[in-house]
């Protein structure tokens, strides 16, 4: 199924690293979701995804009916349900993900800035924009050196 590039993104990002096993159920249960996902008795066109085993991304093409509040809702309801049966917090606006090589990582604010004060996390470390709204930014946007993001704007000064 062919998404267009400004597809809706919503990207929730888990507290910490789920299992194999974990992601294998979460993103059975996002696909369904996904499937039976409504605004307005209209189906929308939607999938989801999860990347690094830590990201939990919904996608909605709004060519042929958008997502509207009551859809939105819908879907935040349904990831509070999988943040409680699987223990991880999705909706902590200040745990913040990074790369540290191959691995993902995320750190608390405090924690954050104090890997960047002490250079652990410095203007190229890549870091996760998870603001991004579309599709075509979640490809080109989404995953950035710290220079280049939001983050340096909050952090910026840590880093100089």
């Amino acid at each position: 199924m062919q998404f267009s590039e400004q597809s809706r993104v919503w990207v929730y990002q888990s507290d910490r690293e789920l299992s194999d096993e974990q992601v294998k159920q979460a993103l059975h249960q996002l696909n369904l979701f996904a499937a039976e996902w409504t605004a307005h008795n209209h189906q929308l066109k939607a999938k989801a995804e999860v990347r690094y085993n830590r990201f939990l991304i919904l996608i909605v093409d709004e060519s042929q009916a958008g997502a509207s509040g009551c859809s939105i809702d819908k879907s935040v309801n349904f990831m509070k349900r999988l943040e409680q049966q699987f223990g991880i917090n999705l909706f902590d606006r200040f745990n913040l993900a990074y790369r540290d090589g191959d691995k993902v990582l995320s750190a608390h604010r405090p924690e954050f800035e104090e890997l960047i004060k002490t250079r652990k996390i410095n203007t190229n470390t890549i870091v996760f924009n998870n603001l991004v709204q579309n599709l075509q930014q979640l490809e080109s946007k989404w995953e950035v050196p710290f220079k280049d993001s939001w983050h340096v704007q909050l952090f910026g000064d840590l880093a100089s």
